[in-house]
Protein backbone atom coordinates (compact mmCIF):
# COMPACT_ATOMS: atom_id res chain seq x y z
CA UNK A 1 0.00 0.00 0.00
CA UNK A 2 1.27 3.59 -1.11
CA UNK A 3 1.22 5.95 2.13
CA UNK A 4 2.46 8.97 0.61
CA UNK A 5 -0.36 11.11 -0.20
CA UNK A 6 -1.48 9.88 3.74
CA UNK A 7 2.10 11.34 4.69
CA UNK A 8 1.82 14.84 2.20
CA UNK A 9 -1.74 15.44 3.45
CA UNK A 10 -0.18 15.48 7.48
CA UNK A 11 3.20 17.50 6.53
CA UNK A 12 3.28 20.70 8.44
CA UNK A 13 5.82 22.92 9.38
CA UNK A 14 7.42 23.48 13.04
CA UNK A 15 5.46 26.54 13.07
CA UNK A 16 2.34 25.65 12.23
CA UNK A 17 2.63 22.96 14.99
CA UNK A 18 3.48 25.43 17.99
CA UNK A 19 0.93 27.49 16.52
CA UNK A 20 -1.41 25.09 17.78
CA UNK A 21 -0.22 25.16 21.39
CA UNK A 22 -3.17 27.44 23.55
CA UNK A 23 -2.75 28.47 27.18
CA UNK A 24 -3.03 25.74 30.13
CA UNK A 25 -2.39 23.30 27.53
CA UNK A 26 -0.81 19.91 28.62
CA UNK A 27 2.23 18.99 26.11
CA UNK A 28 4.31 15.84 26.31
CA UNK A 29 7.55 16.35 25.10
CA UNK A 30 8.61 12.19 24.78
CA UNK A 31 11.71 11.00 25.97
CA UNK A 32 15.73 11.28 26.02
CA UNK A 33 16.52 11.36 22.77
CA UNK A 34 13.16 11.73 21.43
CA UNK A 35 12.14 14.68 22.78
CA UNK A 36 11.89 17.28 20.27
CA UNK A 37 14.15 20.20 18.63
CA UNK A 38 12.22 22.02 15.87
CA UNK A 39 8.88 22.02 17.58
CA UNK A 40 10.80 23.12 20.54
CA UNK A 41 12.65 26.06 18.93
CA UNK A 42 9.10 26.72 17.10
CA UNK A 43 7.36 27.05 20.54
CA UNK A 44 10.28 29.25 21.86
CA UNK A 45 9.65 31.54 19.59
CA UNK A 46 6.02 31.67 20.21
CA UNK A 47 6.45 32.01 24.24
CA UNK A 48 5.83 35.60 24.35
CA UNK A 49 2.10 35.38 22.74
CA UNK A 50 1.43 32.70 25.77
CA UNK A 51 0.42 32.69 29.27
CA UNK A 52 1.58 29.03 31.09
CA UNK A 53 1.61 26.16 30.26
CA UNK A 54 2.85 22.43 31.11
CA UNK A 55 4.80 20.23 29.64
CA UNK A 56 5.70 16.43 30.56
CA UNK A 57 8.69 14.46 29.81
CA UNK A 58 12.04 13.28 31.14
CA UNK A 59 15.71 12.07 30.62
CA UNK A 60 16.54 15.35 28.97
CA UNK A 61 19.69 14.88 26.92
CA UNK A 62 19.76 18.55 26.36
CA UNK A 63 18.39 22.01 27.37
CA UNK A 64 15.02 22.73 25.38
CA UNK A 65 15.26 25.92 23.91
CA UNK A 66 11.80 26.80 26.06
CA UNK A 67 13.62 26.34 29.07
CA UNK A 68 16.18 28.89 27.72
CA UNK A 69 13.36 31.97 26.66
CA UNK A 70 11.48 31.33 30.18
CA UNK A 71 14.74 30.60 32.15
CA UNK A 72 12.93 31.58 35.25
CA UNK A 73 10.01 29.18 34.61
CA UNK A 74 7.45 31.73 34.51
CA UNK A 75 5.77 30.09 31.38
CA UNK A 76 6.82 26.87 30.84
CA UNK A 77 6.12 24.29 33.82
CA UNK A 78 8.08 21.60 33.28
CA UNK A 79 7.13 17.99 34.83
CA UNK A 80 9.25 15.27 34.61
CA UNK A 81 9.20 11.61 35.16
CA UNK A 82 12.74 10.88 35.21
CA UNK A 83 15.54 13.69 35.39
CA UNK A 84 18.85 13.87 33.50
CA UNK A 85 20.56 17.19 33.71
CA UNK A 86 18.74 20.05 32.45
CA UNK A 87 15.41 18.31 33.78
CA UNK A 88 17.56 18.64 37.65
CA UNK A 89 18.46 22.24 36.67
CA UNK A 90 14.67 23.06 36.15
CA UNK A 91 13.25 21.61 39.37
CA UNK A 92 16.29 22.96 41.55
CA UNK A 93 16.36 26.35 40.27
CA UNK A 94 13.05 27.13 39.38
CA UNK A 95 9.84 27.34 40.44
CA UNK A 96 8.93 25.94 36.44
CA UNK A 97 10.31 22.95 37.09
CA UNK A 98 8.56 19.49 39.11
CA UNK A 99 9.27 15.50 39.68
CA UNK A 100 6.10 13.40 39.17
CA UNK A 101 7.17 10.49 42.07
CA UNK A 102 5.91 7.31 40.36
CA UNK A 103 7.65 4.06 39.85
CA UNK A 104 8.44 3.84 35.86
CA UNK A 105 6.76 0.80 35.62
CA UNK A 106 3.88 2.36 36.35
CA UNK A 107 4.03 4.61 33.34
CA UNK A 108 2.03 3.47 30.40
CA UNK A 109 -0.82 2.57 33.10
CA UNK A 110 -0.55 5.84 34.51
CA UNK A 111 -0.82 7.83 31.12
CA UNK A 112 -3.75 5.45 29.93
CA UNK A 113 -6.30 6.20 32.54
CA UNK A 114 -5.01 9.47 34.68
CA UNK A 115 -3.30 12.07 32.09
CA UNK A 116 -4.82 14.68 29.93
CA UNK A 117 -2.24 15.07 26.59
CA UNK A 118 -3.27 18.15 24.50
CA UNK A 119 -0.34 17.52 21.84
CA UNK A 120 2.10 14.86 22.26
CA UNK A 121 5.94 14.98 20.29
CA UNK A 122 7.80 12.41 19.40
CA UNK A 123 11.00 12.36 17.40
CA UNK A 124 10.95 9.16 15.32
CA UNK A 125 13.33 7.73 12.13
CA UNK A 126 11.50 8.05 8.77
CA UNK A 127 8.04 6.13 7.76
CA UNK A 128 8.67 2.82 6.62
CA UNK A 129 7.36 1.10 3.96
CA UNK A 130 4.42 -0.28 5.93
CA UNK A 131 2.92 3.06 7.42
CA UNK A 132 5.25 2.86 10.85
CA UNK A 133 6.83 5.20 12.59
CA UNK A 134 9.09 3.81 14.95
CA UNK A 135 10.23 5.03 18.19
CA UNK A 136 13.30 4.84 18.02
CA UNK A 137 15.13 4.87 21.15
CA UNK A 138 12.58 5.10 23.52
CA UNK A 139 9.45 2.46 23.27
CA UNK A 140 9.51 3.32 27.22
CA UNK A 141 5.93 4.21 27.59
CA UNK A 142 5.31 6.16 24.14
CA UNK A 143 2.20 4.36 22.81
CA UNK A 144 -0.24 4.98 25.82
CA UNK A 145 0.58 8.50 25.37
CA UNK A 146 -0.44 8.38 21.76
CA UNK A 147 -3.25 6.69 22.34
CA UNK A 148 -4.68 9.33 25.11
CA UNK A 149 -3.20 12.46 23.01
CA UNK A 150 -5.73 14.75 21.32
CA UNK A 151 -3.19 15.11 18.84
CA UNK A 152 -0.38 13.63 17.79
CA UNK A 153 2.86 15.09 15.92
CA UNK A 154 5.68 13.15 14.77
CA UNK A 155 8.96 15.03 13.98
CA UNK A 156 11.16 12.75 11.62
CA UNK A 157 15.11 12.73 12.06
CA UNK A 158 16.75 10.75 9.89
CA UNK A 159 19.74 10.19 12.22
CA UNK A 160 16.68 8.35 15.06
CA UNK A 161 18.48 4.72 15.01
CA UNK A 162 15.28 2.01 14.06
CA UNK A 163 15.02 -0.15 17.20
CA UNK A 164 12.94 -3.51 16.77
CA UNK A 165 10.62 -4.19 19.24
CA UNK A 166 8.35 -7.16 20.80
CA UNK A 167 5.34 -4.45 20.86
CA UNK A 168 4.51 -0.79 21.29
CA UNK A 169 7.65 0.45 19.79
CA UNK A 170 5.53 2.02 16.67
CA UNK A 171 2.65 4.09 15.86
CA UNK A 172 0.80 3.49 12.23
CA UNK A 173 0.50 6.54 9.91
CA UNK A 174 -3.81 6.45 10.91
CA UNK A 175 -3.20 7.24 14.03
CA UNK A 176 -0.82 9.94 13.38
CA UNK A 177 -2.35 14.21 12.78
CA UNK A 178 0.73 15.53 11.82
CA UNK A 179 4.03 14.97 10.47
CA UNK A 180 6.83 17.36 10.53
CA UNK A 181 10.19 16.71 8.92
CA UNK A 182 12.91 17.90 11.16
CA UNK A 183 16.15 19.26 10.57
CA UNK A 184 18.00 15.76 11.44
CA UNK A 185 20.93 17.22 13.94
CA UNK A 186 22.41 14.37 15.23
CA UNK A 187 20.38 12.59 18.09
CA UNK A 188 22.29 13.47 21.68
CA UNK A 189 24.79 10.92 23.24
CA UNK A 190 26.02 11.05 26.79
CA UNK A 191 29.58 9.87 27.49
CA UNK A 192 30.49 6.24 28.38
CA UNK A 193 30.48 6.15 32.19
CA UNK A 194 34.55 6.30 33.61
CA UNK A 195 35.21 4.87 36.40
CA UNK A 196 37.86 4.90 38.97
CA UNK A 197 39.87 2.41 41.73
CA UNK A 198 36.39 2.79 43.87
CA UNK A 199 33.88 1.72 40.96
CA UNK A 200 36.26 -0.89 40.24
CA UNK A 201 36.75 -2.37 43.94
CA UNK A 202 32.51 -2.18 44.02
CA UNK A 203 32.52 -4.01 40.49
CA UNK A 204 34.75 -6.72 41.70
CA UNK A 205 32.91 -7.50 44.67
CA UNK A 206 29.66 -7.81 42.70
CA UNK A 207 30.95 -9.76 39.68
CA UNK A 208 32.08 -12.34 41.50
CA UNK A 209 28.34 -13.16 42.60
CA UNK A 210 27.40 -13.35 39.38
CA UNK A 211 26.53 -17.26 37.91
CA UNK A 212 26.91 -18.17 33.82
CA UNK A 213 23.68 -17.67 31.95
CA UNK A 214 22.65 -14.50 34.67
CA UNK A 215 20.21 -11.69 33.06
CA UNK A 216 21.56 -8.77 33.96
CA UNK A 217 19.94 -4.90 34.64
CA UNK A 218 22.35 -2.48 34.95
CA UNK A 219 21.93 1.19 36.05
CA UNK A 220 23.27 4.28 34.99
CA UNK A 221 26.90 5.53 36.22
CA UNK A 222 30.49 4.58 36.95
CA UNK A 223 29.37 1.33 39.17
CA UNK A 224 27.85 -0.25 36.67
CA UNK A 225 30.06 0.16 33.81
CA UNK A 226 32.73 -0.96 35.90
CA UNK A 227 30.81 -3.93 36.38
CA UNK A 228 29.98 -4.18 32.49
CA UNK A 229 33.80 -3.45 31.84
CA UNK A 230 35.06 -6.36 34.05
CA UNK A 231 32.14 -8.90 32.58
CA UNK A 232 33.49 -7.99 29.43
CA UNK A 233 36.79 -9.08 30.15
CA UNK A 234 35.36 -12.45 32.63
CA UNK A 235 35.12 -15.91 31.68
CA UNK A 236 31.70 -15.78 32.40
CA UNK A 237 29.17 -16.92 29.88
CA UNK A 238 25.79 -17.21 28.09
CA UNK A 239 24.26 -13.87 29.78
CA UNK A 240 21.42 -12.21 28.99
CA UNK A 241 19.96 -8.33 29.35
CA UNK A 242 16.48 -7.43 30.63
CA UNK A 243 16.75 -4.16 31.91
CA UNK A 244 15.20 -0.59 31.92
CA UNK A 245 17.90 1.59 30.75
CA UNK A 246 20.05 0.01 27.26
CA UNK A 247 23.52 1.54 28.15
CA UNK A 248 27.60 1.29 26.49
CA UNK A 249 28.27 -1.48 28.85
CA UNK A 250 25.96 -3.94 26.97
CA UNK A 251 27.23 -3.46 23.72
CA UNK A 252 31.39 -3.99 25.17
CA UNK A 253 29.72 -7.44 26.50
CA UNK A 254 28.11 -8.06 23.80
CA UNK A 255 30.56 -7.50 20.87
CA UNK A 256 32.90 -9.88 23.57
CA UNK A 257 30.60 -12.73 23.06
CA UNK A 258 29.45 -12.53 26.82
CA UNK A 259 25.94 -11.74 25.85
CA UNK A 260 23.62 -14.69 24.14
CA UNK A 261 20.66 -14.99 26.08
CA UNK A 262 20.40 -18.38 25.64
CA UNK A 263 19.31 -19.24 29.42
CA UNK A 264 17.01 -16.53 30.10
CA UNK A 265 13.52 -18.37 30.88
CA UNK A 266 11.51 -15.65 28.31
CA UNK A 267 12.90 -13.79 25.61
CA UNK A 268 15.30 -16.05 24.90
CA UNK A 269 18.64 -14.67 23.08
CA UNK A 270 16.80 -11.44 22.71
CA UNK A 271 18.21 -8.11 24.73
CA UNK A 272 15.37 -6.59 26.27
CA UNK A 273 15.36 -2.89 27.11
CA UNK A 274 12.91 0.48 27.70
CA UNK A 275 14.82 2.85 26.32
CA UNK A 276 18.45 3.47 25.44
CA UNK A 277 20.53 6.43 26.16
CA UNK A 278 24.56 6.44 25.62
CA UNK A 279 27.02 6.81 22.18
CA UNK A 280 26.88 7.07 18.91
CA UNK A 281 28.49 3.17 19.00
CA UNK A 282 25.44 2.04 20.79
CA UNK A 283 23.17 3.77 18.95
CA UNK A 284 24.47 2.41 15.61
CA UNK A 285 24.57 -1.03 17.48
CA UNK A 286 20.80 -1.34 17.79
CA UNK A 287 19.76 -0.04 14.80
CA UNK A 288 17.93 -2.85 13.03
CA UNK A 289 19.40 -4.82 15.06
CA UNK A 290 17.23 -8.23 16.08
CA UNK A 291 19.50 -9.42 18.97
CA UNK A 292 18.31 -6.40 20.60
CA UNK A 293 13.96 -5.66 21.77
CA UNK A 294 13.05 -2.43 22.59
CA UNK A 295 9.59 -3.05 24.86
CA UNK A 296 6.96 -0.77 27.01
CA UNK A 297 8.41 -0.29 30.66
CA UNK A 298 5.04 -2.18 31.91
CA UNK A 299 7.10 -5.41 30.78
CA UNK A 300 10.17 -4.82 31.70
CA UNK A 301 10.05 -3.15 34.55
CA UNK A 302 7.21 -5.36 35.96
CA UNK A 303 8.58 -7.77 39.10
CA UNK A 304 6.22 -10.30 37.82
CA UNK A 305 7.72 -10.54 34.47
CA UNK A 306 11.62 -9.94 35.95
CA UNK A 307 10.85 -12.66 39.01
CA UNK A 308 10.42 -15.02 35.82
CA UNK A 309 13.92 -14.98 34.84
CA UNK A 310 16.33 -17.37 36.48
CA UNK A 311 19.72 -15.76 38.21
CA UNK A 312 18.23 -12.10 37.22
CA UNK A 313 21.43 -9.73 38.62
CA UNK A 314 19.89 -6.23 39.64
CA UNK A 315 23.02 -3.52 39.80
CA UNK A 316 22.06 0.32 40.77
CA UNK A 317 23.40 3.23 42.67
CA UNK A 318 22.20 5.21 45.55
CA UNK A 319 23.31 8.16 47.04
CA UNK A 320 22.71 7.17 51.05
CA UNK A 321 22.01 4.04 52.95
CA UNK A 322 20.93 4.24 56.35
CA UNK A 323 21.46 1.97 58.95
CA UNK A 324 18.39 0.33 58.63
CA UNK A 325 19.09 -0.52 55.32
CA UNK A 326 16.63 1.97 53.68
CA UNK A 327 18.08 3.42 50.41
CA UNK A 328 18.36 6.96 48.94
CA UNK A 329 18.76 6.95 45.32
CA UNK A 330 16.55 10.11 44.18
CA UNK A 331 17.54 13.06 46.16
CA UNK A 332 20.25 14.04 49.15
CA UNK A 333 18.02 16.84 51.18
CA UNK A 334 15.70 18.83 49.22
CA UNK A 335 17.93 18.64 46.19
CA UNK A 336 16.30 17.03 43.39
CA UNK A 337 18.74 14.19 41.42
CA UNK A 338 16.98 11.54 39.45
CA UNK A 339 13.70 9.69 39.99
CA UNK A 340 12.32 6.47 41.51
CA UNK A 341 12.89 5.00 37.73
CA UNK A 342 12.73 1.98 37.92
CA UNK A 343 15.21 0.78 41.17
CA UNK A 344 12.28 -0.54 43.47
CA UNK A 345 11.17 -2.71 40.81
CA UNK A 346 14.02 -4.18 39.94
CA UNK A 347 14.72 -4.59 43.71
CA UNK A 348 11.67 -6.73 44.20
CA UNK A 349 12.07 -8.28 40.17
CA UNK A 350 15.56 -9.45 41.28
CA UNK A 351 14.84 -11.21 45.00
CA UNK A 352 11.59 -12.73 43.50
CA UNK A 353 13.84 -14.82 40.43
CA UNK A 354 15.20 -18.14 41.42
CA UNK A 355 18.71 -17.53 42.27
CA UNK A 356 18.30 -13.79 41.73
CA UNK A 357 20.15 -11.18 43.37
CA UNK A 358 19.63 -7.03 43.55
CA UNK A 359 22.88 -5.24 44.43
CA UNK A 360 22.73 -1.44 45.44
CA UNK A 361 25.96 0.05 44.99
CA UNK A 362 28.41 2.86 46.75
CA UNK A 363 31.13 4.73 47.32
CA UNK A 364 31.82 4.33 50.99
CA UNK A 365 31.88 8.28 51.13
CA UNK A 366 32.24 11.67 49.01
CA UNK A 367 33.51 15.08 48.77
CA UNK A 368 31.14 17.57 50.11
CA UNK A 369 32.28 20.83 47.81
CA UNK A 370 30.44 23.03 49.90
CA UNK A 371 32.30 22.14 53.17
CA UNK A 372 35.45 20.90 51.79
CA UNK A 373 35.15 17.87 53.96
CA UNK A 374 34.50 13.91 52.94
CA UNK A 375 31.52 12.87 54.48
CA UNK A 376 29.92 8.78 54.77
CA UNK A 377 27.44 7.99 52.46
CA UNK A 378 26.74 5.71 55.11
CA UNK A 379 24.51 7.76 57.74
CA UNK A 380 22.39 6.74 60.73
CA UNK A 381 19.58 9.10 59.42
CA UNK A 382 18.68 10.31 56.08
CA UNK A 383 19.04 14.50 55.56
CA UNK A 384 15.56 16.43 55.68
CA UNK A 385 13.55 15.82 53.05
CA UNK A 386 15.58 13.08 51.38
CA UNK A 387 13.59 10.51 49.25
CA UNK A 388 13.20 6.66 50.70
CA UNK A 389 13.62 4.62 47.31
CA UNK A 390 13.71 1.31 48.50
CA UNK A 391 12.28 0.79 52.10
CA UNK A 392 14.50 -1.49 54.44
CA UNK A 393 12.22 -4.95 54.09
CA UNK A 394 13.04 -4.56 50.39
CA UNK A 395 16.79 -4.19 50.39
CA UNK A 396 19.05 -7.34 49.60
CA UNK A 397 22.84 -6.63 48.51
CA UNK A 398 24.18 -3.39 49.70
CA UNK A 399 27.92 -2.90 48.11
CA UNK A 400 31.14 -0.15 48.78
CA UNK A 401 34.59 -0.72 48.34
CA UNK A 402 34.86 -1.73 51.87
CA UNK A 403 32.72 -5.49 51.47
CA UNK A 404 29.41 -6.51 50.63
CA UNK A 405 26.42 -7.61 53.07
CA UNK A 406 23.11 -9.25 52.57
CA UNK A 407 20.41 -7.53 54.41
CA UNK A 408 17.18 -9.76 53.60
CA UNK A 409 15.86 -11.53 56.84
CA UNK A 410 18.61 -9.47 59.36
CA UNK A 411 17.29 -8.17 62.35
CA UNK A 412 18.26 -4.64 62.89
CA UNK A 413 21.12 -5.08 65.07
CA UNK A 414 22.80 -7.26 62.51
CA UNK A 415 21.55 -4.90 60.01
CA UNK A 416 23.94 -2.18 61.86
CA UNK A 417 26.88 -3.77 62.29
CA UNK A 418 26.77 -4.80 58.26
CA UNK A 419 26.38 -1.84 57.39
CA UNK A 420 29.03 -0.34 59.27
CA UNK A 421 31.14 -2.53 58.34
CA UNK A 422 30.50 -1.31 54.76
CA UNK A 423 31.54 2.57 56.12
CA UNK A 424 35.04 4.06 55.30
CA UNK A 425 36.84 3.13 58.71
CA UNK A 426 37.07 6.83 59.97
CA UNK A 427 33.36 6.96 60.12
CA UNK A 428 32.23 4.00 61.91
CA UNK A 429 33.01 4.97 65.40
CA UNK A 430 30.43 7.68 65.04
CA UNK A 431 27.81 5.05 63.26
CA UNK A 432 28.31 3.01 66.84
CA UNK A 433 27.37 5.91 68.73
CA UNK A 434 24.36 6.62 66.74
CA UNK A 435 23.34 2.62 66.66
CA UNK A 436 23.15 3.17 70.25
CA UNK A 437 21.13 5.68 70.50
CA UNK A 438 18.60 4.24 68.14
CA UNK A 439 19.03 0.71 70.04
CA UNK A 440 20.18 -1.26 67.24
CA UNK A 441 23.89 -1.38 68.57
CA UNK A 442 24.57 -4.55 70.87
CA UNK A 443 27.45 -4.56 73.07
CA UNK A 444 28.40 -8.22 71.66
CA UNK A 445 28.66 -6.42 68.14
CA UNK A 446 31.95 -6.31 66.77
CA UNK A 447 33.75 -2.86 66.81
Amino acid sequence: MDYSKEYQKKLISAKEAAAMVKDNMWIDYAWAGSTPVAFDKALANRLDELNEIYLRGGVLLWEPEVFKKDPEGEKVVWNSWHSGGPDRGRINKTPGGFYAPLRYSELPRWYRENCKVDIALIVTPPMDRHGNFNFGLNASHLRAVTEVADKVIIEINKNMPTCLGGFEHEINIKDVDYIIEGENPEIATLPKGSFGDVDKKVAELIVEEIPNGATLQLGIGGMPNAVGSLIADSDLKDLGVHTEMYVDAFVDMAKKGKITGAKKNIDRFRQVYGFAAGSKEMYEYLDFNADAMAAPVSYTNDARVIAQIDNFVSINNAVNVDLYGQVSSESSGAKHISGAGGQLDFVLGAYLSKGGKSFICLSSKFMNKKTGKEESRIVPNFETFSAITAARPNTHWIVTEYGKFNCKGMSTWQRAEGIINLAAPEFREDLIKEAEKMNIWRRTNKR
